[in-house]
């Protein structure tokens, strides 16, 4: 069973329609024990990265996602929640991936946020598996987790060349919406699904 973390995120349904159109069962929780023991766990965010690391502290959720031995997938702010420390109301993440999150520089060739469609490469790991680099993938954003050991893909976005993807052991991060990226982000989901 998949679980979809419960924790006031802004993009859940979209979520929730994405794997609907894969087949895949879903639960929505923010119980402990039901996190722990689902085969995978998607942790999804829109929003703000302070707000929603103080949401999930406060469901006491930071532990549980930290000791998760399952696939775990955090997509956009999900992703970011899993970085060290955001600069976004300057809060400490969960600390799982080995970079930090920065906000955009605004210039006349890289509007802030960074928004629409936008080529990937330098592709790494099972995410990407039958994909190429150059596809185009959809991402909203201001913030951006920079290039670290733990990159699994690549974007630039005016003279940034940032983490479009994070891994590190069982875990996962796409900073790109997976669930708005036509058959390229339908791949991405599928591939976290072990489908």
């Amino acid at each position: 069973m998949t679980v979809i973390v419960d924790y006031d995120a802004g993009n859940i349904r979209s979520v929730e329609n994405a794997l609907s159109r894969l087949g895949c069962e879903y639960i929505l929780s923010a119980d402990k024990a039901t996190i722990e023991a689902a085969d995978r766990i998607i942790l999804p965010g829109v929003g703000n990265a302070a707000e929603a690391m103080h949401s999930l502290s406060a469901k006491g959720l930071v532990p549980v996602i930290r000791g998760l031995r399952k696939p775990v997938l955090g997509i956009c702010v999900g992703m970011q929640l899993m970085c060290r420390h955001c600069e976004e109301g300057d809060v400490d993440g969960i600390g799982i991936f080995d970079c930090n999150v920065q906000r955009f520089n605004a210039s006349p060739e890289a509007k802030v946020p960074h928004m629409g469609w936008n080529a990937i490469g330098n592709l790494d790991g099972k995410l990407f598996k039958g994909m190429s680099g150059g596809t185009y993938v959809y991402f909203v954003h201001s913030y951006y987790a920079g290039l670290c050991s733990d990159t699994a893909a690549t974007c630039r976005h005016g003279d940034t060349l940032f983490s479009a993807a994070l891994r590190y052991e069982n875990f996962y991060g796409t900073q790109f919406h997976p669930e708005k990226s036509g058959d390229a982000g339908a791949l991405v989901l599928k591939n976290f699904l072990g489908r």
